[in-house]
């Protein structure tokens, strides 16, 4: 390819929204960071995503030739269609079609994929994977939601209608709580940084959680990281919200191991930010899960590239096609 062409990766979240410019040689040149207008409406989010993938496209389509447009987004989506299905943290969503709808507003032809896909893929060309020499992993990102992606041998994998990788959805729990799919015992409700803010909550109105009513005077919208924080200060109530989310990842991250048998597993969002405190006990549930796995024990690593992750991921899927030196 070109030497110095550039690409726009967009990672739709349900919480911020991000667009960026990218090269292969240069890495990010510009990354525009929004909030996710949900309560607008998803044209408004559409409109916000279109404006700033089209300011980055003025301003460096001066400088270089355009290779593509890419878009992560949450899930489930019909692909390559780019239609998206149910999507639980974008409630309003179902049917929207954000390829087309891109596509008709900047007139260029548009990649939508999985935005925890995209992220995987970012890891393995450009952070973890390669440090570690994996082109076959699994990656979770754990954040509004919790997203999955599945790459093998260096390539996203979308399974046959573009479901792969919905790791937040695997059952967990048979009479566990209620997911915004509309299941019930998934991963997500236990494991996302949205569920440990609101496990936090419920024992705030119960009136036996001090630590976390202080938190909450000091911090009325804290975090799923302040939580882990008051954890690791040993507070015991924050102590066993991080232990439930922990022993359900490990259960599903066990299941994966046994599945796909993959080099390497990942774990990038907000909770992952978490460190050791999250990745030791996550690393002994899923070793002991998968005690009858006859061969080493799965790695479980944090994500090195931790938020940019997504919106590099998708930048780089725009490049995809021209082959793994393109990306890396």
């Amino acid at each position: 390819m070109e030497p110095a062409a550039f690409s726009v990766g967009v990672d739709l979240g349900g919480t911020n929204l991000r667009v960026a410019a990218y090269t292969r040689e240069r890495g990010l040149l510009e990354t525009i960071l929004l909030r996710t207008r949900l309560a607008d409406g998803r044209e408004a989010v559409a409109a916000d995503l279109c404006a700033a993938a089209r300011r980055l496209l003025d301003r460096y389509q001066l400088q270089f030739p355009l290779v593509g447009i890419a878009i992560g987004s949450p899930g489930p989506l019909d692909l390559p269609e780019g239609r998206l299905r149910h999507p639980p943290n974008l409630p309003g969503w179902d049917g929207f079609e954000l390829r087309a709808t891109v596509e008709r507003a900047l007139g260029l032809p548009v990649v939508v994929e999985n935005d925890a896909n995209v992220a995987a893929l970012a890891e393995c060309h450009l952070g973890v994977g390669k440090t570690l020499g994996a082109n076959s992993l699994c990656m979770l990102t754990l954040g509004t939601g919790v997203g999955g992606g599945i790459i093998l041998r260096g390539k996203t994998w979308d399974g046959m209608n573009g479901m792969a990788g919905e790791v937040g959805h695997l059952n967990i729990w048979t009479d566990g709580i209620a997911c915004g799919c509309g299941g019930q015992g998934c991963l997500e409700p236990y494991a996302s940084a949205t569920a440990v803010r609101r496990m936090a909550g419920e024992l705030i109105a119960r009136g036996n959680a001090p630590g976390l009513a202080a938190l909450q005077k000091g911090q009325p919208d804290f975090s799923a990281r302040e939580v882990a924080d008051l954890a690791r200060e040993g507070d015991p109530i924050a102590s066993d919200i991080i232990r439930r989310g922990t022993r359900a990842l490990g259960a599903a991250l066990a299941g994966l191991a046994h599945a796909l048998d993959p080099e390497l597993i990942i774990l990038g969002g907000q909770i992952s930010e978490a460190g050791d405190m999250l990745l030791e006990p996550v690393r002994a549930e899923v070793a002991w899960r998968s005690r009858c796995l006859l061969r080493r024990d799965v790695p479980v690593v944090r994500s090195k590239l931790v938020d940019p992750s997504g919106v590099i991921g998708a930048a780089a899927l725009a490049l995809e096609a021209r082959g793994p030196k393109a990306i890396a």
